[in-house]
């Protein structure tokens, strides 16, 4: 998989990118992460990618012009250009699923006080958003969710089997506790059930049956 991200900050991926899951994935080879600075689309010595906003109004406005030269460079067949924004669905595991089988994802990290309305219109193929909360900028969103497609991604996770023990998945809405040694600290006890070795009990424990 190739993954482009448009970002004014692109510095704010540097030390993300490198480590953890994200790392791993790049480091095999199985995605390719390519940061790109939008400023490089400008058009003015500036190096300007925002404008005030037409009818009035506090802050500034990113550009529809600039974001469509970026896409217009990196787009090819078969890619899927991905906008984070408050007013976009809202993200969950299903989405991650559907989007680690796309071969070429680009995100657009929106900043200032908004995004041109015609990039939601007429240039991005999928909005999300990852909560009803407001942020400064796209990236960490962005992170959050290339973090969710690369531990999808064959080789990355060291045990696979993991997978199909997520959170979120169709067997369990959220993830059992989880306990390690001592068995007890503190006069806190780990579950009995979990110290009995009957696999069957431990399943039904943990799938609150």
């Amino acid at each position: 998989m190739k993954i482009d991200i448009l970002t004014i900050f692109p510095e704010m991926f540097e030390g993300v990118f490198k480590s953890s899951m994200i790392g791993r994935a790049v480091g095999t080879e199985v995605v390719h992460i390519n940061v790109r600075n939008l400023r490089d689309w400008s058009d003015d010595n500036y190096k300007s990618v925002d404008g005030r906003p037409f009818g009035g109004g506090a802050g500034m406005v990113m550009r529809v012009d600039v974001i469509d030269r970026a896409l217009a460079e990196l787009k090819k067949e078969g890619s899927k250009v991905i906008l984070m924004d408050t007013k976009g669905k809202m993200y969950d595991q299903k989405v991650a699923e559907k989007l680690k089988s796309e071969e070429h994802l680009i995100f657009i990290a929106p900043h200032f006080e908004g995004i041109d309305h015609r990039v939601h219109e007429h240039l991005a193929d999928e909005i999300y958003s990852i909560g009803p909360f407001v942020l400064s900028g796209g990236e960490l969103p962005v992170m959050v969710v290339v973090d969710s497609i690369c531990r999808l991604m064959p080789g990355v996770l060291g045990n696979p089997e993991s997978l199909k023990e997520e959170s979120y998945s169709e067997e369990m809405s959220m993830e059992y506790p989880q306990y390690t040694r001592p068995s007890e600290y503190n006069g806190w006890k780990v579950p009995e059930v979990l110290l009995s070795g009957d696999h069957k009990k431990i399943e039904a424990w943990r799938k609150g049956k």
